[in-house]
């Protein structure tokens, strides 16, 4: 039920649905997918398989585009340990990290003392601050270097882990790379990536205002070359610590488009993901489709910041949430611009991925004025039935550190004051809420009545409630008994016809939402009118059930009683889904029996019994109850269906059905 799936013009399942996560890593099958149905390429966005060597190689060798570098560039840079080897090479400043392959935890704490407590263990096969942890003791690392192993595996299906120093309150930088497949290669600048939380980026700006340019031209001198050295090619980030003394570090390489590449498309206006597909369709950085001819044509104008809107709750301690968007009202207006997922009213949000909703990116001439417009559009949002983490972004967007892009990666951490979040009373949606809990079910609450307004009734023609209703079906079944009856019926030229206006076929448009109370209005009025043209009334089944109960509050078997009363003269028919009765899954036999039972003594005449495979079994039962424990028809019914043992067949022949109509009158079946 994404809103990818709905917008997309094709779309295939991969994995069972009780699998969330499992499928997004199932190499062989994405892959088998691809290739059944044609495709050409494929994009791995930003995050499970992006940064997987074996992918890209798997694809090459499908002869599928890999919409990123090389595998051979992608090995020499997406594996922490073996960059880190290139960036020694080539002489790139690097944290001071572990030489041996971790094995084992006492190897860890071997080379953590090498090194020198606190040291940072660090997934190797991928980023997003999972399978990263602090350890400031060896006690500390004894237990954390387990828990990142882990966390690596399930998020990259890799638990290669390696140690390095870490490097206390630096800033975070990240320099954007773009290249072709002929060698040419640029940098789109840097983002400021510095407020974090366990690692995970929350905000980011770009560019960044308080460093020097000299050490801006070193990052960028630094990314180009470590990146020429790997032959990369596509899009791409490289990663540096900066401490107070604006010392770099190196840390990584993304070889993939990164989330936040909005705010750096914003203030060079160059679309990454579009260069992406074009450089992969072998075009070189100068075509005038994506129109790089050199470095000097890549100018910064502005500022910009992204937010992640996400569905955690600030006040304790980000914890995620998930459920239905009961409303959700995004923000527009200059500057601003919107990279939603799946965020609509009645999304579910599930708590299987990621809890961001939207990435909300401002743009303004100035940091002051990006985060000014941010702020505004923020407010204007409005997301009820989750949590967000919108007031502690408001709180954050006005701090002076932040603003003025001091802040480094213990930013929230220093600041506990952003977490000091306004008691929200959502007034709108508890008004909204009563009012309509109030006009379907009434509340005892409500005294007050305005006599001056007054609603509209339904126009239902005239009868004299004082004259006998006319003789109709149930008239006939009641004098003739079910088997005389369907012999009668069999006798009949004439065509039959069942009405179905009070039953829950309407399916969202009529019935699915019209209360008892309405139906009533004009069931008398069907019973006078249309005795003589009408065979049956269908006013129950599955979906009766499902709104009578979930959504008006109402009990379907009152409802069916109701109905019985206002028409006595006319039959009532149910639809019974044969062994699922009115739900969703098999049930024991004595309760279809006693259901069947319960329904017939309450009003159903006529039991329209399907099984939507036709499968005979399944209905066996109900036809046989209905025969025997009731006065009422057993109407067998034949659904329209392919064979599902055989996909070569679309249909089945007229053959099938009358076998299958046969087999149906010999279990009992008064009428098809």
């Amino acid at each position: 039920y994404s809103l990818h799936r709905y917008k997309a013009d094709e779309s295939y399942q991969i994995g069972s649905d009780d699998e969330p996560l499992k499928p997004y890593l199932d190499i062989e099958e994405i892959l088998r997918v691809a290739k059944i149905n044609g495709v050409e390429a494929i994009h791995p966005g930003y995050g499970f398989l992006s940064e997987n060597v074996n992918f890209a190689r798997r694809c090459r060798e499908e002869n599928i585009v890999f919409i990123g570098p090389s595998p051979e560039s992608m090995e020499m840079v997406g594996d922490k340990v073996t960059t880190k080897i290139l960036a020694r090479k080539e002489q790139i400043p690097l944290i001071e990290d572990s030489k041996k392959d971790l094995t084992s935890v006492e190897i860890a704490v071997e080379e953590a003392k090498n090194i020198g407590f606190p040291v940072m263990v660090k997934a190797a096969g991928g980023g997003g601050g999972r399978g990263m942890r602090i350890a400031r003791s060896e006690k500390e690392l004894r237990t954390e270097f387990f828990e990142a192993k882990g966390e690596a595996k399930t998020a990259f299906n890799n638990d290669k882990v390696f140690i390095e120093k870490y490097i206390e309150n630096p800033k975070h930088i990240e320099v954007q790379i773009l290249g072709d497949q002929y060698g040419n290669l640029v940098h789109l600048f840097e983002r400021d990536c510095s407020v974090q939380r366990r690692f995970q980026k929350v905000v980011e700006i770009a560019p960044n205002i308080t460093l020097s340019k000299k050490t801006k031209k070193k990052l960028y001198e630094y990314a180009l070359k470590l990146c020429k050295s790997a032959n990369y090619s596509c899009a791409g980030t490289v990663e540096f610590l900066v401490d107070a003394d604006e010392n770099i570090y190196f840390i990584e390489v993304n070889p993939r488009v990164q989330v936040e590449h909005t705010i750096t498309e914003q203030i060079t206006g160059v679309d990454i993901v579009r260069s992406q597909i074009l450089i992969c369709m072998g075009y070189e950085l100068s075509h005038k489709s994506i129109g790089i001819k050199s470095q000097k044509e890549v100018k910064i104008n502005g500022c910009a910041i992204q937010c992640r809107l996400t569905t955690e709750n600030p006040a304790e301690n980000f914890k995620p949430d998930y459920g239905t968007l009961v409303a959700y009202r995004s923000a527009s207006g200059m500057g601003i611009r919107l990279d939603a997922g799946s965020a609509y009213p009645g999304a579910k949000i599930s708590p299987f991925f990621d809890s961001m909703l939207v990435k909300v990116t401002a743009w303004g001439q100035t940091m002051e004025g990006a985060a000014s417009r941010l702020h505004r559009a923020l407010r204007e949002f409005r997301i009820r039935g989750v949590n967000t983490n919108i007031d502690f972004l408001l709180n954050l967007l006005q701090n002076e550190t932040f603003v003025a892009g001091r802040a480094t990666v213990n930013f929230i951490k220093e600041n506990p004051d952003l977490l000091s979040l306004p008691r929200r009373r959502d007034r709108g949606t508890k008004i909204l809420h009563y009012l309509a809990d109030v006009i379907v079910n009434g509340n005892e609450d409500v005294k007050y009545k305005d006599d001056r307004i007054i609603f509209r009734n339904p126009v239902v023609p005239k009868f004299d409630v004082s004259q006998n209703y006319p003789k109709g079906s149930k008239d006939r079944l009641k004098e003739m008994g079910a088997e005389k009856f369907s012999k009668w019926l069999k006798a009949q030229k004439a065509i039959q016809y069942t009405d179905t206006t009070f039953r829950d076929a309407h399916q969202s448009l009529l019935a699915t939402r019209m209360r008892t109370y309405d139906m009533l209005k004009v069931a008398e009025s069907f019973a006078r009118h249309h005795a003589d043209d009408v065979f049956s009334m269908e006013v129950w089944g599955g979906a009766t059930f499902d709104v009578a109960l979930r959504f008006l509050k109402e009990c379907p078997w009152k409802r069916l009683e109701l109905l019985r009363e206002a028409i006595p003269n006319i039959c009532l028919q149910m639809l019974l889904r044969g062994s699922n009765a009115v739900g969703y899954t098999a049930y024991p036999d004595n309760l279809i029996e006693k259901f069947i039972e319960k329904s017939a003594e309450t009003g159903i005449d006529i039991f329209r019994i399907f099984d939507s495979l036709n499968w005979v079994e399944a209905m066996k039962l109900s036809i046989k109850t209905v025969r025997e424990r009731t006065d009422s028809i057993a109407e067998a019914c034949i659904a329209y269906s392919g064979d599902v043992s055989d996909p070569t067949k679309k249909k089945f022949d007229l053959q099938y059905y009358l076998d299958l109509a046969r087999q149906l009158e010999d279990e009992g079946a008064h009428i098809l």
